[in-house]
């Protein structure tokens, strides 16, 4: 007898969650329906839904997540309450049209607690520098590396630290908030209804904060006012798409018209990436504990720059040619490739070679 959608779903979920993958891509091809887990940030195909129980599977999680069942030509979004699919935390739901039928994709919200910046295990000196950052009460902090890096794990590792030294008021802009801290007054945007980064930002300004987490500077409104708190007694954390240090000085000097200000604001810029473990099972030669993948597990690397007097100096002529990165990506992986954590070939995934 043919499991049912329902059955099939639930199952498929707590597979995703037992084995830690982040997200859940199902996509149809013809009247099937080809499923991935994302593990440890890399696509890992896993089983495929048959003629039949994959439309059905499609169509229960669209009604879960309150989305138009008979839609499948336009992207939606939804959410999926976590006492509706026995699952460990609430999901979110996007689905795409494709030329070969309707994609979904499945985002499972982590349920582990936050960790500490001591927990995060970047080298002890970058965590010295985010702990120095935090104790600042202006400036901006910006974190860059691609989606899937880190980032958003990074930013409630440094809410945590800061919760834990007491005393000031935070304000969040997130997209979405993915951990509700207590202590912390945290927004979601919602673009419908015309509240993006910058909207929300400038208004929460008016809420007396002392420390500002802005999701990400998308536009130059948001650059330029992340730019103005920082520099006016506010302590800014917010993340920027550049893929280096440098990028990010190049990509806010584009945004904000006053090239000094944005030097005179900046504190730290930190440009992360994520680099698979190997298995501690197997030691890389793939079992059953790891799916068959050889790894399990991610530990962070990074490169940084802080800007000093000597910078900001140099910058008045150089502009982001004065930037210089300290503990450069290639550095920190050749240190964890010695100790024996990641192997030569995550190495060589990462960097693209």
């Amino acid at each position: 007898m043919e499991a049912s959608a329902p059955t099939v779903l639930e199952e498929l979920v707590a597979r995703a969650e037992k084995a830690s993958a982040s997200d859940v891509h199902l996509q149809m091809v013809g009247s099937t329906a080809e499923v991935s887990f994302r593990l440890d940030g890399v696509m890992t195909p896993t089983t495929t839904l048959a003629e039949g129980i994959a439309e059905r599977v499609f169509g229960r999680i669209k009604f879960l997540a309150r989305l138009k069942t008979y839609q499948e030509s336009m992207p939606q979004d939804g959410r999926i309450s976590k006492t509706d699919i026995s699952a460990q935390n609430d999901i979110r739901v996007a689905t795409y049209p494709t030329v070969t039928g309707e994609k979904i994709v499945l985002r499972l919200f982590a349920p582990q607690s936050t960790k500490t910046l001591d927990q995060l295990e970047f080298s002890d000196g970058i965590t010295a520098e985010l702990k120095k950052t935090l104790r600042q009460t202006s400036g901006l902090l910006l974190l860059t590396g691609p989606a899937g890096s880190g980032k958003t794990t990074t930013i409630y590792a440094c809410l945590r630290h800061l919760l834990q030294s007491g005393g000031r008021h935070i304000i969040t802009v997130e997209d979405p908030v993915e951990q509700i801290l207590p202590g912390i007054m945290q927004t979601e945007i919602n673009e419908a209804r015309g509240l993006n980064f910058a909207t929300a930002a400038r208004h929460l300004l008016r809420q007396d904060p002392e420390v500002m987490v802005i999701g990400e500077i998308r536009d130059n409104d948001t650059a330029n006012l992340a730019v103005r708190a920082a520099l006016t007694g506010h302590l800014v954390i917010s993340t920027l798409h550049a893929g280096s240090c440098k990028g990010v000085f190049e990509r806010l000097l584009s945004m904000c018209t006053d090239h000094y200000a944005v030097i005179s604001a900046v504190q730290l810029v930190l440009n992360q990436r994520l680099l698979r473990k190997v298995c501690p099972k197997c030691r890389g030669t793939r079992c059953k504990e790891c799916l068959q993948t050889g790894y399990q597990g991610r530990v962070p690397i990074a490169e940084f720059v802080r800007i000093n007097e000597d910078i900001k100096s140099v910058f008045r002529n150089a502009g982001a040619d004065a930037i210089k990165v300290e503990a450069s990506l290639e550095t920190e992986a050749a240190k964890l490739l010695n100790n024996g954590m990641t192997n030569q070939a995550e190495l060589d995934r990462l960097f693209g070679r």
